[in-house]
């Protein structure tokens, strides 16, 4: 249902009146811009977070368990947005079926905003005992179940408007979002790490970062409302039939697409965690380095990972994306047998292991997303490759830091190694049993 035939919310009235004044319609690449801003602001969220749930969370809801555990309790949190992302996805796709695409967007931009922030006026353990603690896991769900909502199409549009020889070009331009995220958020937690007292960043400081990102949202919200609502691709998302499909005929019709969809980038996406939230924990739990020393590292060895996606578009369009994702996922299994030895060894060693293992990311994570997305029947095209993108992260990435520490720390390393060994197994695996579906992303 077009958003022209409902009531509208008022930033959606806004940004038509914005593209009014503004004489013409949207650019094409104008698309992108609005798909890159999207997923930066959701991936600082998410950044803001993870890297919360290290440095402060433990000392501040569970300071009745030791440093360890602590933490682990707050990896288990953390995995509760994933969780609840799909969900987001079942009670969003009626709103967008009901009131249109750009009443969506609004809704789950505006509770994924306030969730960030209700996040930061949240009071510690000694202050409101168990409360603290659940009103933190509502607030994480609250996140997941925007994120479920936040799903906009403009990365499908993108793919399916991609000439032939472009396809990994325009797959990898969505991706950009995550290192960019991860940049901002790490120099960010950085600064106030380094400038405060460590009383002061634990009583107030670290609350900062969440405040940026509601504000973050409240831009990408405009950027992309205004791409959604004008007519010229309201008339594009119909002709390429991008319109939300109700889950279970979606699941009935396309149940095997969706399946492969979420398992074939788990190396990606396993990946992804263990040189972002993983290594950050280690780094704090079982060396004498500096937070703030790893954060810079980690935002440096981002920027590499940006320049790694760019090429993965170009890799990709010599290649097939198939190809790549298969030896991505074959080189991640390499780099799971030395990636441990690296990360404790030193300095220097976790330099290489977070430039190593962002190059490895960003070629394997620029192709990832949506890699079978053009293989749903029409109807189902759009709500679909939102399931998939749910199924993938939760599969791939809700549990992973969890699961990673709690391996190394019991059973040193190189158990956290054989963890991401099998999230490459599992993408060869279903890569090589959708073999025949795969032929179309090449």
């Amino acid at each position: 249902m077009s958003g022209d035939t409902v009531p509208t919310l008022e930033a959606e009235r806004d940004a038509r009146v914005l593209n009014a004044a503004h004489g013409h319609g949207i650019h094409p690449g104008e698309i992108a811009i609005g798909v890159i801003i999207g997923r930066t602001s959701e991936f600082f969220d998410f950044f803001v977070y993870a890297i919360a749930s290290v440095l402060v969370f433990p000392k501040l809801f569970f300071p009745f368990l030791d440093p360890l555990q602590g933490t682990l309790a707050s990896f288990a949190i953390f995995a509760l947005a994933f969780i609840a992302r799909p969900f987001g996805t079942l009670i969003f796709t009626a709103v967008d079926r009901a009131y249109g695409r750009g009443a969506k967007l609004t809704i789950a931009l505006f509770l994924l905003g306030g969730s960030t922030a209700a996040i930061a006026f949240l009071p510690g353990y000694a202050d409101a005992g168990t409360a603290a603690v659940l009103l933190l896991c509502l607030f994480r769900m609250g996140q997941g179940v925007a994120l479920g909502g936040s799903w906009d199409g403009l990365a499908s549009l993108l793919a399916l408007n991609a000439p032939a020889n472009k396809r990994g070009w325009y797959a990898m331009i969505p991706q950009l979002g995550a290192p960019l995220g991860l940049i901002v958020a790490s120099l960010l937690f950085a600064f106030f790490v380094t400038e405060l007292p460590a009383e002061d960043f634990l009583a107030w400081g670290w609350r900062y970062p969440f405040f940026v990102a509601f504000a973050i949202n409240v831009v990408a919200l405009f950027a992309r409302l205004r791409i959604v609502v004008t007519p010229e691709y309201a008339r594009l998302f119909e002709d390429r039939e991008l319109q939300p499909a109700p889950i279970a005929e979606t699941l009935a019709a396309d149940w095997r697409i969706v399946l492969m969809g979420a398992l074939a980038p788990l190396a990606s996406f396993a990946m992804f965690h263990m040189v972002t939230v993983f290594p950050l924990s280690w780094v704090f739990l079982y060396t004498s380095n500096s937070p703030t020393g790893f954060l810079v590292i980690e935002a440096g060895a981002a920027m590499v990972g940006t320049v790694a996606i760019i090429v993965s578009g170009l890799l990709a369009d010599r290649v097939g994306r198939r190809t790549l994702l298969a030896a991505t996922a074959l080189a991640i299994a390499t780099f799971s047998g030395f990636a441990p030895q690296l990360l404790a060894g030193g300095e220097a060693g976790e330099i290489a292991f977070m430039l190593i293992g962002f190059t490895l990311l960003g070629l394997s994570f620029g192709q990832s997303s949506g890699a079978l997305s053009a293989n749903f029947s029409k109807p189902h095209r759009y709500t679909g490759s939102s399931l998939t993108s749910d199924l993938a992260w939760l599969f791939g990435a809700a549990f992973a830091p969890l699961i990673a520490l709690w391996l190394g720390s019991s059973f040193g390393l190189l158990a956290a190694g054989a963890y991401l060994l099998s999230g490459s197994a599992i993408t060869l695996l279903a890569l090589w049993l959708n073999r025949e579906l795969a032929k179309n992303i090449d």
